[in-house]
């Protein structure tokens, strides 16, 4: 399989090279992330590949924010990272079967996954975003989860996480004040 490497600073490699033009024919291929590489990378991603911020509507106001933010220190001490999954759910007893596939956007503190509806994305920059695995749950059964490593394509890491965004993290100025 094809793969590009998601670097600390914004860029992507492929075959040792930065991708200097054209990322979109990279969208199907397998994305691994360096080490340190954090949510302020994403957007520096998009940044530096301005093609890739067309892929979704609320790209420009998430943009908006990070250039406004702090150029580091931008963590939060409740969670360790944050972790991209992906989920397949076979769905239908009793009922019509069907199955669901999806990816979440979460953090994770003491192994244990966090919602991060309640942080601004602005807090959160810094955090290391790593790639989780596959679950599996099979008609409902939340309890007996079977879990598998897998990978993600670029697009999925693009759209997994911006997704997530869409629904997380209230700009300061619609917070309700006390």
């Amino acid at each position: 399989m094809n793969t590009v490497i998601l670097m600390s600073d914004g860029t992507i490699v492929h075959n040792r090279k930065t991708v200097e033009v054209k990322p979109l024919i990279f969208l199907s291929y397998r994305a691994k992330l360096e080490e340190e590489y954090t949510l302020r990378s994403y957007f520096q991603m998009l940044e530096k590949y301005p093609l890739l911020a067309d892929l979704n509507i609320f790209f420009p106001s998430y943009m908006e924010r990070y250039r406004m933010s702090k150029e580091s220190g931008c963590d939060d001490d409740s969670l360790d990272y944050l972790e991209l999954g992906k989920t397949i759910e076979m769905i239908g007893f009793p009922g019509k079967p069907r199955m669901e596939i999806f990816n979440s956007f979460h953090g994770i503190h003491g192994g244990e996954m966090c919602e991060i509806k309640n942080f601004q994305i602005e807090d959160i920059l810094d955090m290391q975003i790593r790639l989780g695995r596959l679950k599996h749950i099979v008609l409902g059964d939340k309890v007996d989860v079977f879990e598998f490593e897998t990978v993600f394509s670029l697009f999925e890491l693009i759209d997994g996480i911006a997704w997530e965004l869409s629904f997380h993290g209230i700009p300061k100025q619609c917070e309700l004040r006390r």
